[in-house]
């Protein structure tokens, strides 16, 4: 394949990029040039050009055999997003739920069963969102302030605390305010995940550390419909309340993790801390692969100062500034993406069944091997996304989804035949299926990847909350538009999410470039020249090469 070039035009007022050889060749820097504080952390630009060719030299195995420590922090941490996993599917297979039903619902005398209204359907779907962005917007505040560590720490407690709420409830507002208040630690550990994951792995590990968070979360989704299924058939309170009290199962367990965790070496170097930042590097690597440390810090900060080159500031305003802005678009919308796919209507799959006339028993079942399903999708995405990239599978599955959402609303028009409701089931699981294969992990490892380092932990915040709102928007309408005492669509609903879905696939289309096998510095660089979209795959980057040609088009 022939190397992609930028026109003149595109490369106005950006010095460095070679537009007659297709390369970025950055600052004209002195391979002897020390980065660093004098007299205390010292290491030179050649040693940071080393790091970044060692980086991309590392295969997936040997980055595994290097970094084994890296890859436990990551995974260690990340489990925390099986809570928002397990109480997502929670509450919303809760609603079909007979003995919830009856407690907290209302009897609907067309169907002589009881129904939560759907006012307070929207509010305890909703709920959870309103929190998690409040939690999402503070953690994106102590992070910087304070570090990964502390975050986490808070999210721990936070959690432990609210979980009691939802278990002792025993009236509809109580479980509203329940589900509010344990979204605040939701939305901090959704951020925290696949931010730290991302500075603690080596190039090679990124893809697949950052969509292991679409695993946990498929995980919690799995154990919580085994959960609902194996307590059906219980007729009292303890049938749901149980489930709620399952939250404190991983509470001790991430309270070690949170006390032992090793602070990122990325906030290290932003902070000034080099030698700190080694120290942490150190933790997360074999003996043999120590001599890489030092050169490795090199290589945050010569990518620290390009970033500060390009915008001085931290602050989540900054990520509306510059190349910072189409950055923030990117994730932003990368995000939101996987809830315009649908995601409320599929993973309401449980009440979908119901109301299209499955009994209760099949319908868990069937939701129960749509979880597992999309376990096994996540663990495929990883190789996936090592043949296909990022912008690939995304495109890929925005479209096949909105096929599948298409097909069920169009069964719906007829559907006299009892055949039919079982086949809009399975397309939901199918729905499921290419959901966790593409746009689940992919949503997740995007973000990071394309935020600057400087503003990642603000960048991946703003882009969950986007997806918060999206979730609360989308909670608020679901409910009403599949409810039988309201719009009572079934699915007909394909409908109105195949349209939104056929308008992520627009944008990623025209917007979302490749980002597969691209060090935090060369997307630096890339950003900053305004490649297009589609350029992004095969351009070639080059941040130390001062004698390579470079051109400044006035």
């Amino acid at each position: 394949m022939s190397e992609k070039k930028a026109s003149s035009k595109e490369l106005e007022h950006h010095e460095g990029l070679d537009a007659s050889s297709g390369h970025y060749a950055g600052e004209n820097h002195d391979s002897g040039a020390m980065l660093g504080t004098p007299g205390e952390w010292e290491a030179t630009v050649a040693e940071a050009q080393s790091a970044n060719t060692h980086e991309h030299s590392l295969t997936v195995r040997q980055a595994l055999k290097s970094y084994p420590m890296a890859v436990a922090w990551s995974l260690l941490i990340s489990l925390s997003i099986i809570m928002e996993g397990y109480d997502t599917i929670l509450i919303g297979s809760l609603f079909a739920y007979p003995s919830y039903a009856r407690r907290f619902g209302e009897l609907d005398p067309s169907t002589n069963t009881y129904q939560i209204p759907a006012r307070w359907q929207s509010a305890m779907s909703s709920g959870p969102q309103a929190g998690s962005i409040i939690g999402a917007l503070l953690n994106g505040y102590i992070i910087s302030r304070w570090g990964y560590k502390p975050a986490f720490q808070i999210g721990v407690v936070l959690m432990t605390t609210f979980a009691a709420v939802s278990f002792f409830g025993m009236t509809v507002e109580l479980q509203a305010v329940g589900q509010i208040l344990c979204g605040i630690p939701w939305g901090i550990f959704a951020t925290i995940g696949p931010a730290y994951s991302s500075e603690l792995c080596p190039l090679p590990l990124r893809a697949y550390l950052t969509a292991y968070t679409n695993m946990c979360f498929a995980t919690g989704q799995f154990i919580g419909a085994g959960v609902l299924q194996s307590f059906i058939t219980r007729e009292d309170d303890w049938a749901w309340r149980i489930p709620f009290g399952l939250q404190w199962m991983l509470i001790p367990f991430l309270m070690v993790t949170s006390v032992l965790m090793p602070e990122s070496p990325w906030y290290l170097v932003r902070r000034g801390r080099y030698a700190e930042a080694e120290k942490s590097v150190r933790r997360l690597m074999t003996e043999d692969e120590q001599p890489q440390a030092r050169p490795l810090v090199a290589l945050m900060i010569h990518t620290n100062d390009i970033e500060i080159r390009m915008s001085e500031g931290t602050s989540y305003f900054d990520c509306f500034k510059g190349v910072d802005l189409r950055r923030t678009e990117i994730a932003c919308t990368t995000f939101i993406g996987q809830i315009t796919c649908g995601s409320s209507f599929a993973y309401s799959a449980t009440y979908f069944f119901q109301q299209a006339g499955l009994s209760s028993g099949d319908s868990y079942k069937l939701n129960l091997g749509g979880t597992a399903i999309a376990f096994c999708g996540t663990i495929v995405s990883w190789f996936l996304m090592r043949r296909f990239g990022r912008r690939s599978l995304y495109l890929a599955g925005m479209g096949g989804m909105t096929t599948w959402l298409f097909i069920i609303g169009a069964l719906d028009i007829n559907n006299t035949k009892p055949a039919v409701k079982w086949v809009q089931s399975v397309l939901c699981i199918v729905w499921l299926l290419t959901f966790s294969l593409t746009i689940g992990p992919v949503g997740w490892a995007i973000p990071p990847e394309v935020s600057s380092t400087r503003l990642r932990s603000q960048t991946v915040v703003l882009a969950r909350t986007t997806y918060y709102l999206g979730q609360i928007v989308a909670n608020v309408i679901q409910p009403y538009m599949m409810n039988p005492t309201a719009l009572n669509w079934k699915g007909k609903t394909g409908f109105f999410w195949c349209g939104w879905a056929a308008l992520t696939f627009t944008w990623a289309f025209f917007r979302l470039p490749e980002t597969k096998n691209r060090s935090y510095e060369e997307l630096d660089l890339m950003f900053e020249a305004r490649l297009k979209t589609r350029q992004f795959k095969s351009y070639h980057v080059n941040a130390y090469d001062s004698n390579e040609k470079r051109v400044q088009v006035a």
